[in-house]
């Protein structure tokens, strides 16, 4: 089996034909299906089967998938460190964040790291769901995650970044903006606006409601920080997110809570990280993540209006 052959399989299983497959790797189509085929005769499986929307793995087919796309990842992370000079990097770069984690403090970070290494290829998402990320990493799919906690001991290196500190976001000319701090049980009859159900911002707040013994009315989900923040400053329903993942333009509707909520923030980086890594890591420690002093004095609640 080669390198080229799980980059083959890879690309087909995203792409679900041959052809899409070829095109994305520009190469001819024969050359793909001929790939594939040596590949399931030397394993001795069949790695995809036809159906009417196109090319699906089997079952034994995503299993092996699932470990070809840590061999590639692994070659193309040694790729990038024997090409790595004193003044440049090249390759891949996967860089992941729990949701609401870093939304401030991630761009400019991996701006930085742009700037000095130009040729550096960076992917950068989002995950709301703290299992599934864990999924990735135990998947070595990728090289830096932003996460709530720490990985599983030996799976990934933990490095504490700091805190964030949760905000609630009111509506313009909410009273409740004339205070510094809101008292959480000052909210026991607002409506929420929460996160899906398996995210792990939906579940810090539903710890928060536990705790706080209180019983709100959820009036919307939504997958997105921006859109709950949005969503609030139109007077929707209260929502509670990381100080960070306020959009500009919307701080003045934000403030902290009592009694604090707030959660550290984990750069869990791949054991034997290479330059690219070991950089973004020193980056993002200087990066201020403790976000109190995010807020300015309050200004008049009658100043205040919505944001769209």
């Amino acid at each position: 089996m080669s390198l080229r052959q799980f980059e083959y399989a890879l690309a087909v299983a995203e792409e679900g034909s041959v052809t899409a497959a070829a095109e994305l790797l520009r190469v001819a189509q024969p050359s793909v299906s001929q790939q594939i085929r040596g590949l399931e005769r030397e394993l001795g499986v069949t790695l995809f089967t036809r159906t009417p929307s196109g090319l699906v793995p089997t079952m034994v087919g995503r299993a092996f998938l699932r470990d070809a796309e840590v061999a590639v990842s692994a070659a193309r992370r040694a790729r990038a460190t024997a090409r790595a000079g004193a003044d440049e990097l090249v390759g891949e770069l996967a860089v992941a964040a729990q949701m609401g984690l870093g939304t401030r403090q991630l761009p400019g970070a991996l701006s930085a790291l742009r700037r000095r290494f130009p040729r550096l290829e960076i992917t950068v998402f989002e995950e709301p769901n703290p299992a599934e990320l864990e999924r990735l990493a135990r998947g070595g799919v990728l090289d830096l995650a932003l996460m709530a906690g720490r990985c599983e001991e030996g799976l990934y290196d933990g490095h504490r970044l700091g805190d964030e500190e949760f905000v609630v976001v009111l509506a313009a000319g909410h009273p409740r903006l004339a205070a510094d701090r809101v008292e959480l049980r000052d909210l026991e009859r607002e409506p929420w606006v929460r996160f899906d159900h398996h995210s792990a911002l939906d579940g810090v707040l539903r710890d928060v409601l536990r705790d706080n013994e209180l019983t709100p009315t959820t009036v919307a989900r939504v997958s997105q920080t921006a859109t709950a923040v949005r969503w609030a400053a139109h007077g929707l329903g209260v929502t509670l997110v990381p100080a960070s993942a306020v959009p500009h333009g919307h701080e003045h509707l934000a403030r902290p809570v009592s009694p604090v909520v707030s959660q550290p923030v984990f750069a869990a980086v791949r054991p034997g990280a290479g330059p690219a890594e070991t950089a973004l890591l020193d980056l993002l420690r200087q990066e201020t993540w403790h976000k109190s002093v995010f807020y300015s004095p309050v200004s008049p609640v009658s100043s205040a209006s919505p944001v769209s």
